[in-house]
């Protein structure tokens, strides 16, 4: 479940902010922890994430989960669904996380403006509930992903990833085009988006799935669910049938 402590920024939650744009400093974080490195990760500059929620408490646990993640950049918040309509062209964030349930713009209808002004943007809805209805509609409005409050933390990262590389994320295990949602085209052959690709390598290479999640800073459980993706989409049962299908098809070298 994510959590956070309160009081960080000297303020109850009542008198907190309702809206909040993060620049480069690092004083922004926790200094307790690793802050993120602004500038790039393997090359590449780090993903940015805004995050949209009524709930301080949600919002400061949310920061939490990412602020060790150093390819992922945490932009702005905001907690009303019109301060993050406001906030999403000034910050350019590459994902937004939105609370299903806010005043002032409610997770769906927000979810439908920002489809319509930003296509681009990747949207992982947020709720309590997991109930097949709530999901197939966040899902059936555009949003790329469906996250349930009580996810571990340690798999937020890993989710964010595959919702930037085009993996439509269902809490229920299933990925791709879900109740008219829309993916990204695949990555790389065989339909396999870029972290399920660097995935396979690594299982190619004679790793166990607990190594492969050190090395990706990632939890053993996010490698499973990208395996069954993996699997899914090869048309394989295991691993040894995977790595056969990558090198007959040139997948990897």
């Amino acid at each position: 479940m994510i959590a956070s402590s309160v009081g960080r920024d000297g303020l109850p939650p009542g008198n907190a902010p309702t809206v909040k744009e993060h620049d480069i400093r690092t004083d922004t974080f926790d200094m307790t922890t690793t802050a993120p490195d602004d500038s790039t990760f393997m090359g590449k500059p780090p993903m940015r994430v805004a995050i949209a929620d009524d709930h301080r408490l949600m919002l400061d646990g949310i920061k939490r989960a990412l602020e060790t993640a150093p390819d992922i950049k945490v932009v702005g918040e905001a907690m009303t669904g019109e301060d993050l309509l406001a906030l999403v062209p000034r910050v350019r964030p590459d994902v937004v996380i939105l609370d299903m349930r806010m005043p002032k713009g409610d997770g769906l209808s927000t979810l439908q403006v920002l489809q319509k002004k930003h296509p681009d943007l990747k949207v992982i809805m947020l709720s309590m509930f997991d109930d097949p209805e709530n999901i197939e509609k966040a899902l059936g409005y555009g949003a790329a992903g469906y996250v349930v409050k009580s996810i571990n933390p340690l798999d937020l990262a890993s989710t964010i990833r595959g919702v930037f590389e085009g993996t439509v994320y269902h809490p229920r295990g299933v990925s791709g085009g879900v109740g008219g949602a829309k993916a990204a085209p695949p990555a790389a052959p065989g339909g396999l988006t870029t972290r399920e690709l660097a995935i396979l390598k690594l299982v190619a290479e004679g790793l166990p799935n607990l190594d492969i999640a050190s090395q990706l800073f990632v939890t053993e459980q996010t490698v499973k669910f990208h395996l069954s993706n993996i699997y899914r989409k090869l048309g394989v049962g295991n691993r040894t049938e995977a790595t056969r299908y990558a090198y007959r098809n040139g997948l990897i070298d």
